[in-house]
């Protein structure tokens, strides 16, 4: 019998590894009103590719991020590079047909090939590993699923394989296979695309956050500072777009979803897997610092809504020992993503109307192979160049199945947690929190959030959401005030740690 390993024993902070083991740049704040051809709003993967593919064709370029580049969603991902995003391709070929099923296919091969292409030409370390990929199901209701999965493998020409056992210690009635994928080390390749385009006269700009779009034939982006960008292009790219000019916030939701890395007693056989049903779990390996590690992943459950965060590492951490053996947990953190009504991504203008402003946003939790993707797409877009994923990913899309049926019980569920958050009333009073312990709380009649740190000091703010009203919920897991309605999330403090919303929620105390 394995030996249990004591929850004390998960890290006391969320964070990532990436970040740990790459030196990345830092960038002055902007200080000056600039012009520029175009400017970028965001410093992930989809910003960075974008500024390394604008820098190549010696376009006159800015990138401004909030914080620090790399420092959001693209770091706080698994790393897998592959076109295998779940049992999709089926639904895929039932909602859209077998030709845009294809489409999306290739375009993440195609995103999948570009990444190798670039760490070949620049001889990029960035522990680059072709793997096969495995959708694997324990459940009975789930194995006409993956055979389903399979058999539209076969219609589109995908090289993979239907199977019955999988290598890893993990039960699985059935699993369908992607052959020759891939995961690797995301920072590490974007570092060098960020040096390329420095190097090339791309300007970045780090905790610059934009707050604003004035539209006209020069769009002009106002930062928090009052500075401004004058351009002819805009691409926002920064997870949720800050400028919601066709109330995306309403056709999208947000996830979360957990991450530990672990030391494993059992040797882990290669290979990258995710389970069809839920709870997701996701595995892959990963070295650090030259120790071999398996990345446990999953939990996904919508933002602000469900158990103490916390728990969901607990899950992964009993999941993983029983699976393998966990001798440390060095790393755990967590991350949130977007999904659109029909899963496909949103990539291009933000309407019609104003064809200067583009955007990408939506990626279901693959953003390696969609926001690369994206950047090509954006970058082909304003240089008038074609290119055939354009009507796939276009944001003026509207499909009645399953759009109509998603869009209905999203909204649906943001008007149940607006009403519940209005209706609850909070029992508990600031003084009684334990340190390090935040909830819900009574402050001066009124339904209020506080943090008690482990000083003894109390952090209280409104919860009452500055994007449309909702009540926040506190998480326990990464120490935040996260709104189950539209994802934005607030620190203890109340700055804005992740839109749509753009003003911190008010402090009352600490």
């Amino acid at each position: 019998m394995k030996e249990a390993v004591s929850i004390n024993e998960l890290p006391q902070l969320s964070k990532p590894f990436w970040p740990d083991s790459v030196q990345l740049p830092s960038f002055n704040k902007l200080d000056k009103d600039i012009f520029v051809d175009v400017a970028i709003v965001g410093g992930g993967i989809t910003g960075i590719t974008s500024a390394y593919l604008l820098a190549k064709e010696g376009i006159k370029t800015a990138l401004i991020e909030s914080d620090r580049i790399l420092n959001g969603t693209t770091g706080h991902t698994t790393a897998k590079v592959t076109a295998q995003h779940g049992l999709i391709y089926d639904e895929f070929i039932q909602h859209f047909g077998e030709s845009n099923a294809k489409l999306y296919y290739e375009a993440a091969s195609d995103a999948m090939e570009f990444i190798k292409q670039t760490i070949q030409e620049h001889n990029i370390e960035c522990d680059w590993k072709e793997e096969d990929a495995y959708v694997y199901t324990n459940s009975e209701q789930y194995i006409k699923k993956i055979e389903n999965e399979y058999k539209a493998y076969e219609k589109l020409g995908i090289q993979g394989e239907l199977v019955e056992n999988i290598p890893v210690p993990v039960q699985a009635k059935t699993a369908v296979v992607m052959k020759n994928q891939a995961q690797f080390h995301p920072l590490k390749y974007l570092q060098k695309l960020v040096e390329n385009a420095s190097e090339k006269g791309i300007d970045i700009y780090e905790n610059t956050a934009a707050v604003d779009i004035k539209h006209g034939p020069h769009p002009k982006i106002l930062t928090k500072d009052g500075y401004h960008i004058l351009c002819n292009y805009v691409f926002i790219c920064s997870h949720f777009p800050f400028y919601d000019a066709a109330f995306y916030f309403s056709r999208m939701y947000a996830e979360r979803s957990y991450i530990i890395a672990v030391k494993t007693k059992i040797e882990y056989p290669g290979g990258m897997y995710i389970s069809a049903e839920n709870p997701v779990r996701s595995l892959r390996s990963v070295t650090i610092n030259g120790e071999k590690l398996v990345l446990i992943a999953g939990e996904n459950h919508k933002t602000g809504q469900g158990i103490p965060m916390i728990q969901h590492y607990e899950s992964l951490q009993a999941f993983g020992d029983q699976a393998f053996g966990i001798q440390k947990i060095p790393y755990r953190w967590s991350t949130q993503d977007l999904t659109t009504l029909d899963k496909i991504p949103y990539i291009g203008h933000i309407n019609e109307q104003k064809a200067n402003i583009l955007f990408a946003t939506g990626f279901r939790k693959w953003g390696m192979t969609n926001g690369t993707a994206a950047a090509r797409l954006l970058v082909d877009i304003i240089k008038g160049k074609e290119n055939r994923y354009r009507e796939l990913f276009t944001p003026a899309r509207f499909q009645a199945d399953p759009s109509v049926k998603q869009f209905i019980s999203t909204n649906t569920d943001v008007a149940k947690h607006l009403i519940e958050g209005k209706l609850e009333f909070a029992l508990r009073k600031p003084e009684d929190l334990a340190p390090d312990e935040g909830a819900v709380v009574s402050y001066n009649g009124k339904r209020a959030g506080a943090y008690k740190d482990e000083n003894g000091s109390l952090h209280i703010v409104d919860t009452t959401c500055t994007h449309l009203g909702c009540e926040l919920e506190w998480n326990s897991g990464e120490k935040t005030w996260d709104c189950p309605c539209h994802g934005s999330r607030f620190s203890i403090d109340g700055d804005v740690v992740e839109g749509p919303a753009l003003k911190s929620i008010k402090k009352l105390k600490g």
